[in-house]
């Protein structure tokens, strides 16, 4: 049976409604995680910036714990047209532009090396049930895109997403990576729930103002809720 965790983001530290029936803490070999099952990515206090997120001790915590299956949540910033501020996105593909993070279980204290096939990062199967949940959630998603990972904390420059968009970019966003490779080297299935809270640099041509991406986390995260609810009920169903 498939067990489900959801790891949350910016603007998703605490699972609002939800009923936190019990926790636990984990401490595996790569030291403590920010929280489990439901795993706030940047502790329950958001004082983790993203280069500093323990992902390996998050990971393999929920892998401790039985999870199998992994809804992501992210919050990022919309760079192609039909990525604007506003709109849930469940990417595809992802692009690492991320350096210096402790990315793989392969560290060499292994007896071997996992070269983690990563043709698609995202499990297709997991991001199709959510694109047909949503509907029946009544909310709006982007099924498919790209999302570009960089280092943080600090936004980009315009030239940066200049780059990106060339590269093929959708989104930006600062924790897809290394988390999303280390699911696939744990053997999880993984897929990611993207809230556009704003325009990337250089985009819409406005300055990002802080207000406006905790106007639209606001907002966003109740349909992200409902989005994977939906998805949790049909799985856990058949």
């Amino acid at each position: 049976m498939t067990k489900f965790a959801i790891i949350g983001g910016s603007g998703l530290d605490r699972l609002g409604a939800l009923q936190v029936t019990s926790k636990r803490l984990p401490v595996t070999a790569y030291g403590a995680p920010s929280g489990v099952v439901f795993l706030p990515r940047h502790g329950e206090t958001h004082r983790v910036p993203p280069h500093l997120i323990n992902y390996r001790a998050n990971i393999a915590a929920l892998k401790s714990c039985g999870v199998t299956a992994i809804f992501a949540v992210t919050a990022v910033g919309g760079i192609t047209p039909d990525s604007g501020p506003g709109r849930i996105v469940i990417p595809d593909q992802i692009i690492d532009y991320t350096y210096g993070r402790e990315h793989t279980f392969s560290d060499g204290t292994g007896e071997q090396v996992d070269h983690a096939e990563f043709t698609s990062p995202f499990t297709p199967d997991l991001c199709q049930l959510l694109a047909l949940a949503a509907p029946e959630a009544g909310v709006e998603v982007v099924a498919g895109g790209v999302y570009g990972a960089t280092q943080g904390p600090r936004l980009e420059t315009a030239a940066e997403i200049a780059r990106m968009a060339r590269d093929g970019c959708t989104l930006v966003g600062m924790t897809g990576m290394p988390e999303a490779a280390l699911a696939r080297e744990a053997g999880l299935d993984y897929a990611m729930v993207s809230l556009v809270v704003n325009w990337a640099a250089g985009i819409g041509g406005a300055v990002i103002s802080h207000a406006e991406i905790g106007q639209h986390l606001e907002q966003g995260m109740n349909k992200v809720l409902r989005l994977i609810g939906r998805a949790l009920g049909t799985a856990l169903s058949r």
